[in-house]
């Protein structure tokens, strides 16, 4: 995603956010609190069930299930907001103690199977970290999983003039706590002081209060 795709798709994911944020800034899940995140309407971890890079069925919630579980949504060939969030992602993990680290996950979802196949994606992510697990599947499945955790869906394909194509889609970093949940996400544009204050929190904090999480279905 570039130039007015990318502005397009920040704008709307983070004018939501922080909208949402705007009634919790005092507390110790506000942005401030938080290095930079944002805080979101809650939303429940998704029963997200797709294909890792070695080919084996991948559940999101049980793999991930007692540690901090970043989520995002993207793909390899992306020109920038993608490998800026992971590069940032991946550097905010360097800084913290082995202790801490060992207690997030990070869960890549492409938007783009029909190009990232399972060796792409476990190269390009290779390059910011090896223990980023990258997600295939169906372009219809995972706009459903985007669309249960109010992301903004990717869009379909456009040409880019070079005989590829780009996609817009959501630039946010969805973090969800050990109740599996997400309170707070990472837009691009949090700088690398945030993401590293936002983690080490998010990996220090308890349960948020019961108002911030989400209401059980019907």
């Amino acid at each position: 995603m570039s130039g007015a795709g990318t502005r397009t798709a920040v704008a709307a994911v983070t004018g939501v956010l922080l909208a949402a944020g705007a009634c919790a800034r005092s507390d110790r899940w506000s942005p401030e609190t938080l290095g930079g995140a944002v805080v979101i309407p809650s939303v429940a971890e998704p029963a997200l069930r797709l294909t890792d890079t070695r080919g084996h069925p991948y559940d999101f919630r049980a793999a991930t299930r007692g540690r901090i579980a970043l989520l995002y949504f993207g793909y390899t060939h992306c020109p920038d907001v993608c490998p800026l969030q992971m590069a940032n992602v991946a550097g905010a993990l360097r800084r913290l103690p082995v202790r801490v680290r060992d207690q997030i996950a990070v869960v890549f979802v492409t938007v783009d199977s029909a190009r990232d196949g399972p060796q792409r994606l476990r190269a390009w992510l290779d390059q910011f970290d090896s223990s980023f697990v990258g997600l295939t599947g169906s372009l219809a499945a995972i706009n459903a999983y985007q669309a249960g955790t109010h992301v903004l869906a990717a869009s379909a394909p456009q040409p880019d003039g070079h005989g590829g194509y780009t996609m817009g889609h959501s630039a946010a970093v969805l973090a969800f706590t050990r109740d599996d949940t997400a309170h707070v996400a990472f837009p691009a544009g949090v700088t690398p002081d945030g993401w590293v204050a936002g983690l080490r929190r998010l990996v220090r904090l308890g349960p948020p209060p019961v108002a911030m999480r989400p209401h059980p279905p019907g």
